[in-house]
């Protein structure tokens, strides 16, 4: 019986939920999932130019597990780069760094306390509007 996966850590989810290729409408693109642990690899090794060691540590796993995340992302990103498929961010075995929010209105990521949570982007949006993106 396998061992089971313990969470990673997240520092900062995505700003969007997933990507689609352009000049082809969305009812007709088949999507991919990437988790947001996956994200997380790219961000962190591509984006802010972290060694795989540094990234893994702050992942809170092994270098060869954050080698193995890394090369499912790029799989998967390569795939839907190369056969115009979506791709869908979302699931995985994470748990965030911190308390994060998504406005509904708005869509805008908020780092705060419950308390504190507030959207001031537009006038429209108040703390009802928030949803908890941390499991």
């Amino acid at each position: 019986m396998a061992r089971p996966e313990k969470n990673r850590t997240i520092s900062q989810p995505p700003l969007m939920k997933g990507f689609k290729p352009f000049g082809i409408p969305r009812c007709k693109v088949e999507a991919l999932n990437l988790t947001f642990e996956e994200y997380e690899s790219i961000r962190l090794v591509n984006y802010e130019n972290m060694e795989q060691k540094e990234a893994a540590a702050l992942m809170s796993v092994s270098r060869p597990t954050l080698t193995r995340i890394y090369n499912k992302a790029l799989k998967t990103i390569s795939k839907a780069f190369v056969e115009g498929k979506a791709i869908v961010i979302e699931g995985g075995n994470y748990e965030l760094a911190q308390d994060w929010y998504r406005c509904r209105k708005c869509h805008k990521l908020i780092e705060a306390d419950k308390n504190q949570a507030d959207c001031e982007e537009t006038e429209d949006c108040h703390p009802n509007e928030l949803i908890n993106l941390n499991k």
